[in-house]
């Protein structure tokens, strides 16, 4: 009986040890903290001052961390900047993004903004404790847009003096692939003409863009043709031969509900990108 429980009074101790040296090796919890109100471009111009600022969600003491731009939808005439909640606290930056909105502007002024904001991250991120080299870009429909146009149709951002191509990945969610329904708009087109110009992500197919995650909801309930776009625009990237190009339907889910369950293949996405 003695022999017994001296076992299992030295099986308890070990276990104990076993135990406490396990939580002694897990990872330390990361403080976060968010800059605000950050103008990523000044102008004369009233709206540029007063809609071109971002958010920086970032955690402290990390070096070389991924970022993710974050441009909010609303059909390019509406919304606000966010920091997603389902991105919190999961090791990247997040940059939440302002730009100015159809109609005080026209279209090609939302798009400038979005690349006047990736740019600024390039060249002010590491201050965040980020890194040039992971970069990502992402937003949900109109922010989707935005994503692929200026990771596709590299002047936008060259006119920023920087490359499309150091994106380190784009992942449109639920983005037209045509040309946005508001420059259609702006055109006199009606909302259920397609028209793939140089404001559509289609027009700009080519094999050497930075790696591609499309994500849209379900095909049965997601805005008109926006599942069919988005597979449309994959097929074409395979035609050309680019190497990293994704599709992901999200069966279920409508265009406003998609975002919840795209937000962690994002995750996944950026994470297996930038420990290459």
């Amino acid at each position: 009986m003695f022999r017994i429980l001296v076992c299992v009074l030295a099986f308890l101790a070990w276990t104990s040890a076993t135990l406490v040296g396990a939580a002694d090796s897990q990872p330390k919890s990361v403080g976060y903290k968010t800059a605000t109100d950050i103008h990523y471009r000044t102008s004369v111009v009233a709206t540029i001052n007063e809609q071109c600022r971002l958010d920086v969600y970032y955690p402290e003491n990390v070096n070389d961390a991924p970022t993710i731009v974050w441009f909010h939808g609303g059909g390019l005439t509406g919304g606000k900047r966010e920091i997603p909640s389902p991105l919190k606290n999961k090791g990247v930056i997040i940059v939440g993004v302002d730009y100015r909105l159809s109609p005080q502007v026209t279209v090609n002024d939302c798009i400038d903004d979005a690349a006047a904001s990736v740019a600024w991250t390039f060249n002010n991120i590491e201050q965040y404790g980020g890194s040039r080299d992971k970069i990502f870009v992402s937003g949900h429909s109109a922010g989707g847009y935005l994503t692929s146009m200026i990771g596709m149709d590299k002047t936008w951002l060259a006119a920023h003096q920087i490359d499309a191509d150091d994106i380190a990945g784009l992942i449109p969610f639920s983005g037209h692939t045509i040309t946005h329904f508001t420059a259609r708009k702006e055109q006199g087109i009606g909302g259920k003409q397609p028209v793939i110009d140089r404001l559509a992500p289609l027009f700009h197919v080519r094999n050497d863009c930075p790696p591609l995650l499309l994500i849209t909801g379900d095909r049965e309930l997601e805005m008109l043709g926006r599942y069919e776009e988005n597979a449309y625009l994959w097929r074409m990237m395979q035609v050309v031969g680019h190497p990293n190009t994704k599709l992901h339907e999200l069966d279920g889910f409508n265009h406003g509900q998609m975002a919840e369950p795209a937000f962690p293949l994002l995750l996944r996405f950026v994470h297996s990108i930038a420990k290459d």
